[in-house]
């Protein structure tokens, strides 16, 4: 039985066809679920649930998609609802009972002038790379204003998670101990079955934001339950206990969450080391989207080719200096939204440490290395038109002012699977290249 429905306008008959629907999927204990092929992944895959479960997940669905002013389909099937502002998943945390909606931040952050020679080199080269925007935008249709999209969940979306309460969340991984491989390097947790190239600031600064401009790619994945990645992390706390904070964005193909191997624009939070706070998107509460333009879970559209044309994402975090919220810009200063200082305990201050890089999971499905790629699934050595890059890295300080990172160091587990390289010009400032195809002759 197909539990496939959507429901263009809200009214009394779209509500009675719901509750119809759930009645009729009631009658069975059994659920059937059925999934065709999504780029060469079997998902094809069969699930009994209960109807006491179908019922969970019905109030849990309830409670995470809000009435919509209007809906919009996308192209590529996502149902994107325009639901008013202050109806938005976030307030529902019991930390934002009586929270007002930030409209904008106090202080965009200051940007150091370039000098004249630096300025006009990295004009000379703008035409080489160009803007990568969302899918849905492609029919034309915006929310109105007051509004803001968001991606409608489905009973499919949470029937492939482990469990109603995994639904949303990552999987405990890829947390650090700077502790262990030397000064200010991160540790990732052996066998946690996740693996990085990354590129990491010390852990001595007190950091207020960070912004790169990244790479967008459409890497494949060998195993529904792996996911590639490509993110900015502003990190606070105990690398090594229970009570990190991290927030965090970029892009990610995750045929588990999403359904599909589209790479999709993403945030993430936690305040307890990613045990039971935060999660993706708005998947919970938490995150305050103030963005008419930007559906976060959207896929993003166009992508880079190899050896054609390149296209990339300029993302950008930073704590108000006045209010404390933590801000996401994407693009060309488009203001998405923001994380409220009270979802968090180390990050109400400041910042320890910033990652920028890419993240796999490496399932060893059959005992072997997965061949899901990172980033464009080459080696850095290819470079530009080939190899996935991060570039302008910078952070913001105190004074809330954002310029170039100098000081970087990186970090990959297996550098046979997937490696990275660093740089610096005076176009693109600090950046690197990274990525790999993991499963090869050198990675077993």
């Amino acid at each position: 039985m197909a539990c496939n429905f959507v429901v263009k306008k809200r009214g009394v008959s779209s509500h009675l066809q719901l509750h119809l629907h759930l009645y009729f999927l009631l009658l069975s204990f059994v659920f059937v679920e059925k999934f065709g092929l999504v780029s060469g992944l079997n998902y094809t895959k069969y699930k009994q649930v209960s109807s006491l479960r179908l019922e969970r997940i019905q109030k849990h669905l309830k409670n995470i998609n809000k009435p919509a002013v209007i809906t919009i389909e996308s192209p590529d099937g996502d149902i994107i609802d325009c639901v008013h502002k202050r109806k938005q998943p976030a307030l529902d945390h019991p930390l934002l009972k009586n929270h007002k909606i930030q409209k904008a931040p106090t202080e965009m952050p200051k940007v150091k002038r370039l000098k004249e020679d630096e300025a006009r080199d990295s004009r000379s080269n703008e035409a080489d790379v160009k803007d990568a925007w969302q899918l849905w935008h492609r029919n034309g249709t915006r929310c109105p204003k007051g509004a803001v999209p968001i991606r409608r969940s489905t009973m499919h979306d949470v029937l492939r998670a482990k469990s109603l309460f995994d639904f949303g969340k990552k999987q405990y991984g890829g947390m650090i101990n700077p502790n262990h491989h030397g000064a200010d390097a991160p540790d990732f947790v052996a066998g946690n079955g996740h693996e990085h190239a990354i590129a990491y600031t010390g852990t001595s600064q007190e950091i207020y934001g960070a912004k790169a401009t990244i790479n967008v790619w459409d890497p494949s994945i060998q195993e529904v339950n792996e996911f590639s990645l490509s993110q900015i992390w502003i990190l606070s706390g105990s690398f090594d206990g229970s009570d990190l904070n991290s927030i965090e964005a970029g892009w990610q193909v995750s045929p588990d969450l999403y359904g599909d191997s589209r790479p999709r624009l993403f945030t993430y939070w936690t305040a307890d080391s990613y045990q039971a706070t935060g999660c993706y998107n708005l998947l919970c509460a938490g995150f305050v989207q103030t963005s008419s333009r930007i559906a976060i879970g959207a896929a993003i559209s166009p992508v880079s080719q190899y050896a054609a044309n390149q296209y990339d994402i300029s993302i950008l975090i930073w704590k108000d200096p006045k209010r404390g919220n933590w801000w996401m810009g994407f693009g060309d200063n488009i203001l998405v939204g923001y994380w409220p200082a009270e979802l968090f305990t180390h990050l109400a201050d400041h910042a320890t440490m910033v990652e920028w890089g890419g993240e796999v999971v490496n399932a060893r499905a059959n005992g072997r290395h997965t061949s899901t790629q990172m980033g464009s699934g080459h080696f850095a050595e290819e470079g530009f038109g080939k190899s996935s890059y991060f570039r302008n890295l910078e952070l913001v300080d105190v004074d809330n002012s954002l310029s170039s990172v100098r000081d970087i160091s990186t970090l990959a587990e297996n550098t046979n699977c997937y490696d990275i390289k660093n740089f610096y010009s005076n176009e693109w400032g600090t950046y690197f290249y990274y990525g790999g195809p993991g499963n090869n002759p050198q990675c077993p």
